[in-house]
């Protein structure tokens, strides 16, 4: 009588144990990986495989370009077959929906955060190393599910993830370059431009925040933070986007 032997799947893989990554995809994604290392490494950081040479050679750099491209793709196609708008206003709204705080913020509602192996230097870094790992585990992760399952799982998961944000992102006219934006109302409601100054300015050189302030007239309208100069006027371009709809929603007096 033959006896057919069966391989049990391996409880490690790079010296980590696989139970809590499939236990992630299970609750999460609602099914297993076959090839749990694709998980495991679009969930492994460069400094992890700098200190671990001898357990773990590769990272997720390689998913995240995979993941990078297939994200795109599925939004690009979404967007293209649901819209009939130019392509100038398309490519803006892709750049809102695939943008890294997006794909950040779908990262922490995924909350794979913690099975992310990185180095003991990058669990101790500042919140916008932080968010740009969450990010790029995001397209990594997109990247091996589209390995596993193929493209209709990849496309469920953006779907769910990202796309599901379009209509807020279009009802709240974030899409739109937030400072350009601003200068139109500026303009309109109170005949100037904008102009931005820094607030304040705090953290090492690698890891500076930066508070800066959007006046009009001479009035602050609006203040941002950001790693950059750039991003805090992003950011306080639109606190005063929503200072001057607030104005707009005061009841008229005779």
């Amino acid at each position: 009588m033959d006896e057919t032997t069966t391989t049990k799947p391996a409880s490690t893989f790079g010296g980590m144990p696989v139970a809590p990554y499939q236990q992630w995809a299970r609750e999460t994604l609602g099914y297993e990986f076959a090839h749990i290392e694709w998980l495991i490494t679009a969930l492994t950081h460069r400094s992890y495989v700098n200190e671990h040479k001898k357990s773990t050679t590769e990272h997720n750099e390689r998913l995240e370009f995979l993941g990078d491209a297939v994200l795109e793709l599925i939004v690009t196609d979404y967007l293209y077959k649901n819209f009939q708008e130019q392509e100038g206003v398309l490519t803006s709204w892709r750049a809102a929906l695939v943008r890294t705080e997006s794909i950040a913020e779908a990262g922490e509602r995924l909350g794979y955060e913690p099975l992310i192996r990185m180095s003991k230097g990058e669990k101790a870094g500042g919140d916008r190393a932080r968010q740009q790992i969450r990010a790029n585990a995001f397209e990594a992760v997109l990247g091996s599910i589209y390995l596993e399952k193929g493209y209709d799982a990849a496309s469920e998961y953006v779907h769910t993830y990202i796309l599901s944000k379009l209509d807020t992102i279009l009802a709240e006219g974030t899409w739109r370059d937030p400072k350009s934006h601003l200068q139109e109302v500026s303009q309109r409601v109170d005949g100037a431009t904008p102009v931005y100054k820094v607030m304040d300015e705090v953290g090492p050189d690698h890891d500076k925040v930066f508070t800066l302030g959007a006046y009009v007239n001479g009035t602050l309208r609006g203040k941002g933070v950001g790693p950059s100069k750039q991003a805090a006027q992003q950011q306080a371009a639109r606190a005063a986007l929503k200072a001057y709809e607030q104005i707009d929603k005061r009841p008229k007096t005779e």
